[in-house]
């Protein structure tokens, strides 16, 4: 039991590039385009002894709330969002230093450490072959 908590642990402890206040910008795309730009912050901590991460974002456009652990039997990550309409399940995986989650074949969020206190998230789609983004948070931790 013990060696399972502890894989658990790791896998999570990879993830504390997230961990932060952050404050920043929110901007999405239409056709290569800045489309809207709002002001974000978000929360990203650890609970329930670092087996799970939570998100708390907060901008003109959005409020979500996310809840990521680590699936020891499945060998994945999960990605909770929860909106005010609903939630869902994403998986999600540590690649090359960034989290990494799947909402369809089409559709991914990356999550990856810019700079010393940096920290972004974007989204992309997949449109003839190849990834585009649709919307990206630029944030500045500011513990």
């Amino acid at each position: 039991l013990l060696m399972g908590q502890n894989t658990s642990q790791q896998k999570m402890e990879q993830l504390n590039f997230m961990i932060g206040d952050w404050v920043g910008i929110s901007t999405t795309y239409e056709n290569g385009e800045i489309a809207t730009q709002v002001p974000a912050f978000q929360k990203i901590q650890y609970a329930v002894d670092g087996s799970i991460i939570t998100i708390d974002l907060h901008s003109e456009t959005l409020q979500l709330h996310t809840v990521i652990y680590y699936d020891e039997k499945e060998q994945t990550y999960y990605y909770n969002p929860y909106y005010k309409k609903g939630t869902a399940k994403y998986k999600a995986e540590y690649v090359d230093g960034k989290l990494v989650v799947t909402k369809n074949e089409s559709t991914r969020f990356i999550f990856n450490k810019t700079s010393e206190n940096g920290f972004q998230e974007y989204g992309e789609r997949l449109e003839n072959g190849e990834w585009s983004r649709y919307f990206e948070d630029n944030f500045k931790n500011i513990q």
